[in-house]
């Protein structure tokens, strides 16, 4: 029985599994999105997530410690510079883990794990819905021409009532 075992091993030694993770997790901060397995990307997002997590804070000590994981200086320069720039104020949540279809030898079940600040197209959409979204449904008049129309009313009545 697997009780309270977290990790999926994904067939491989722990050793074999540690630096798979770190070359998926340096390719995924320099291209900012990769295709891989199913199962490798929900595993690598638990991995690179607290990684993104300890990039907020520019110490050495952090650096140091994202370096022991990636073993890739580019990925970590890359990891402190462009990515926190974009991820910094976000609280978690960092990558976004897409499935498509399957692979077509095996019948793998595929995916694809991005940065979520980093897809253009699914910001610009975002955008371009939020902008056109500006009607507000259940009210007859907004509350400028409700005050507009009790004031008409009060100066038509006035006269008349002299």
């Amino acid at each position: 029985m697997r009780h309270g075992n977290k990790v999926n091993k994904l067939g491989r030694t722990a050793t074999h599994r540690k630096a798979m993770m770190a070359n998926m997790a340096s390719s995924l901060i320099l291209h900012k999105r990769i295709m891989t397995t199913a199962a490798k990307a929900k595993e690598l997002r638990k991995f690179v997530e607290p990684l993104i997590t300890k990039a907020k804070e520019d110490i050495t000590h952090n650096r140091r410690t994202v370096f022991a994981y990636l073993k890739q200086g580019p990925a970590v320069k890359e990891l402190f510079g462009t990515v926190m720039t974009k991820v910094g104020d976000r609280p978690g949540g960092y990558t976004r883990v897409l499935k498509t279809m399957n692979r077509k030898g095996d019948n793998a079940e595929m995916a694809i794990i991005e940065l979520v600040d980093f897809n253009e197209a699914m910001l610009a959409a975002k955008a371009t819905k939020g902008a056109a979204k500006k009607t507000r449904r259940g009210r007859t008049k907004p509350a400028e021409k409700v005050v507009e129309a009790a004031e008409t009313s009060e100066t038509t009545e006035a006269p008349s009532a002299e």
